[in-house]
């Protein structure tokens, strides 16, 4: 009989940041908030640690906005278009499905039609460049964010005003967007929820047939962020890569 397989990644092979929402005042007269978006294969889930403010999602079944303070607890699916905004202080520690997936391209900014027509025109769009000064980094990402919120507005205002049409079409560029990165998110996949639940599949059989040699490869792990303050979608992230 062979020993269960331990998984040694994150439980559940997901993904953790710290974010920090920016407050940077947005073109609807918010105090602050981030760029609007949308994963294509993850779920994500926000702990608030900190803070006030609100999460704003769009699906086809219409638009809802969840109050966010510290200690709640909130998770979407994908294919939920969605921003944050704040009213203060608003701090988050962000969990995502498929760990690592996310940072791989599993995002679409809601950036106007024309900048979704194909990969190089939306890379080009979406860039924050990592290689300028802080300052001219921070200028980018406002813009892109600004940028983004006004075509999140207007897909909220089609889809609440009974024209799914837009919201639709966006889905449908945001989904051919993603298209050439699907083979290698399969293989991240392969290597870390698979894994995992593979693992876990495994350990079950094992403590029912009476094996329990799995629990001699127990370990411990720990991590810093490897990155602090980056210009993320929603705000400043500090990112644990490999979690």
């Amino acid at each position: 009989m062979t020993a269960a397989p331990v998984h040694a990644g994150f439980p559940g092979a997901v993904g953790v940041s710290r974010l920090r929402v920016y407050d940077w005042p947005t073109v609807d007269g918010m105090p602050g908030g981030g760029t609007p978006h949308v994963h294509l294969a993850c779920g994500e889930g926000y702990v608030v640690t900190a803070g006030r403010g609100a999460v704003q999602t769009l699906t086809t079944d219409g638009y809802r906005e969840t109050p966010l303070e510290a200690g709640v607890v909130a998770w979407f699916t994908p294919g939920t278009l969605h921003r944050l905004v704040q009213h203060g202080g608003l701090e988050i520690t962000v969990v995502m499905q498929n760990g690592g997936l996310p940072e791989a391209g599993d995002a679409v900014i809601t950036l106007p039609q024309a900048q979704l027509a194909d990969p190089l025109t939306y890379a080009r769009a979406a860039r924050i460049p990592s290689d300028a000064p802080r300052a001219a980094q921070a200028d980018a990402a406002r813009a892109r964010r600004d940028l983004a919120t006004r075509r999140f507005l207007e897909l909220r205002a089609a889809t609440v005003g009974g024209d799914p049409e837009p919201l639709a079409a966006f889905q449908e560029a945001a989904a051919a967007l993603v298209r050439p990165h699907v083979g290698a998110w399969t293989a991240r996949w392969q290597r870390g929820a698979h894994a995992a639940a593979t693992a876990t599949r495994a350990q079950l059989d094992a403590l029912r047939d009476g094996d329990a040699r799995h629990l001699a490869g127990a370990r411990v792990s720990a991590t810093g962020p490897a990155a602090r303050g980056r210009f993320g979608m929603c705000g400043r992230l500090d990112v644990y890569p490999g979690i």
